[in-house]
Parts: structure tokens; C-alpha cells; sequence
């Protein structure tokens, strides 16, 4: 099996943005375009999540899509290809690289003017590029329609041999900006071929316990789990969790999923799941380094 080699917990990388912004990316620019004009600082970044304790890192490429490159004068597949080099470069073998791919930027039919088809071909030329270039996995994250979820999967799943690591954005409600619950999520990318389903971004961890319960409920595959720090400071952009109380919450929502689990066993057996574990906007290598610590016991 894909995860046989890992642990019961699983490591993620945390954001990228946010580190980005640390080495010269300002507001308004492209982070996926420091991968050709700042690859030392792109590779610094990844190294230092390898360094904290990430099993599997996210490439720079979250927004590289046909649509979002236009008028860029580059292409998906050159921005991929150094996104994949920088960090297979960082990781030198002690991580994998999951090639990170978010959603196209317009809404799909009936909402919005993209049609299927269009959004398919797009993920299609992402995922080829991504596999040529020698990633492990797809990270097909921080989705809100489920349709644009299943053109994503599906252009990995029917032109790689990639495993796609599958997670979506729910906000409090506990459904994901277009009204789709997590079990019609789980339930979708589990059907499709997912290896991993989770969620990620909107939410601190202390916020997600009930999707997350809801999920692991309704599948019996790996989950992910990449809350945000909290919320940012409108004035200093510093976030509200830091490090030691992201890992503090991370554990308690951990232990209630597991509770959660083994409390529906028939049997009384503990929970065996794997989890993979990460951050995403406002976190560092320093959450990172927390999870580790609190996680490796």
C-alpha cells in the first residue's frame, strides 16, 4: 500500500505563500513565478519544512493552470517542471513531493461560464507535467465544487499513475462555499480513486472537528488534515495561533477522531487509520517542528 512505509501519523508541509513573502514575494504577485525567477528562495523554503519534519511536501505550482498563466508568457508545464526539480533539489530523497494543484480560478457550469471539459484539459496538462517531471503524488486541494474536484482527480487518475491526495475547504457550517457536505465529499473522492481525503484552509484546527469527524466516518481511507493559524492581523498580517497552541489543538482534534472511530467498531479495536498532518495559510516550519514534537510519541 501506498502509506505502508509511514507512521500512524503522516507529515505535510505548511503554507508556502506565507514563507514566500518572507523572501521577496510582494502583494499582488504570482508565487508560482519564483519558481523561475527565485528558485534559491523557493528551494530555502522547502528545505526548511524537509528540516522540520515533513514527510511529504507541496510544490510551488497551487495556481498553475492555463487560466491563471494567461498573460504570463509562461505555461503550466515550465513552471511545473522547475517547481518539481526545486523541490525534489530540497527534499534530496528524506520526503516526497505531492504536486500541489487548487482549483482553476472560475467556476464551473451551472455556476459559472467553465465548462467541464475546459477544467479537465487543464488539470490534464498539469498532472502529465507534473508526473514527467518526477512527483510521487497529485495534491488535488482546497477545492469547493465537487465537480471541479471530480475533472481534477480525474485528469491525474486517467493520464498518471499518480496517487492524488484529495481535500477540500469547509467553512463552520461545515460545508464548503457551494453547500457540499463532507460526506458527499468523502464519499465522491473515495468512488473517484483517492488515496487520502481531508480538509484544508478557512479553518483553525479547533474549528474543524466536526467536518473532520464527518469525513472519517463516511470513508476508510487515510485522512488529511491542514488547518490555518487561526486568522490574520489585518495590520501586521501575523496570524493568531502560533506554533505551540496549532500542535496543542492538532492533538486534541486528532484524539477525538480516533475516540470517534473506535467508538463505532463493532469490535471495540482501536483505530488504525493513518494521518496526514500539515498546515496551511499562516503556518511555518515552526508548526511543523510542533506537530513533530507532539505527535511523535
Amino acid at each position: 500500500m501506498i502509506f505502508d512505509s509511514y507512521g500512524s501519523y503522516i507529515f505535510y508541509d505548511g503554507a508556502m505563500g506565507t514563507m514566500l513573502q518572507k523572501y521577496g514575494l510582494n502583494k499582488g504577485e504570482r508565487p508560482d513565478m519564483m519558481n523561475l525567477t527565485a528558485p534559491e528562495a523557493v528551494e530555502t523554503v522547502h528545505r526548511m519544512y524537509v528540516e522540520a519534519g515533513s514527510e511529504i511536501i507541496c510544490t510551488n505550482t497551487f495556481g498553475a493552470n492555463a487560466h491563471a498563466l494567461l498573460g504570463t508568457g509562461r505555461a503550466p508545464a515550465e513552471i511545473i517542471a522547475a517547481a518539481v526539480s526545486i523541490a525534489k533539489r530540497a527534499c534530496g530523497g528524506s520526503a516526497k513531493v505531492a504536486l500541489d494543484i487548487g482549483p482553476v480560478g472560475m467556476l464551473l457550469e451551472p455556476m459559472g461560464d467553465l465548462e467541464y471539459d475546459e477544467a479537465y484539459e487543464m488539470f490534464k496538462e498539469q498532472a502529465i507535467a507534473g508526473e514527467k517531471s518526477g512527483a510521487d503524488f497529485a495534491a488535488v486541494e482546497t477545492m469547493s465544487d465537487i465537480t471541479e474536484l471530480k475533472a481534477a482527480m480525474l485528469a491525474v487518475i486517467e493520464n498518471t499513475a499518480l496517487p492524488v491526495l484529495a481535500s477540500m475547504t469547509f467553512d463552520k457550517t461545515g460545508r464548503t462555499y457551494l453547500g457540499y457536505a463532507p460526506e458527499e465529499f468523502a464519499q465522491t473522492a473515495q468512488g473517484l480513486g483517492a488515496a487520502a481525503v481531508g480538509i484544508n484552509c478557512s479553518l483553525e484546527p479547533s474549528e474543524m472537528t466536526e467536518t473532520v469527524t464527518r469525513i472519517a466516518k463516511s470513508t476508510s481511507l487515510p485522512l488529511i488534515i491542514k488547518p490555518n493559524a487561526g486568522l490574520p492581523d489585518g495590520a501586521t498580517g501575523s496570524y493568531s495561533i502560533g506554533p505551540a497552541e496549532f500542535a496543542s489543538q492538532m492533538a486534541q482534534l486528532a484524539m477525538i477522531v480516533k475516540k470517534a472511530e473506535t467508538d463505532s467498531m463493532p469490535d471495540g479495536r482501536d483505530s488504525r487509520r493513518r494521518v496526514i498532518i500539515g498546515g496551511c495559510c499562516g503556518t511555518t516550519p515552526d508548526y511543523i517542528r510542533e506537530l513533530r514534537k507532539t505527535f511523535d510519541i
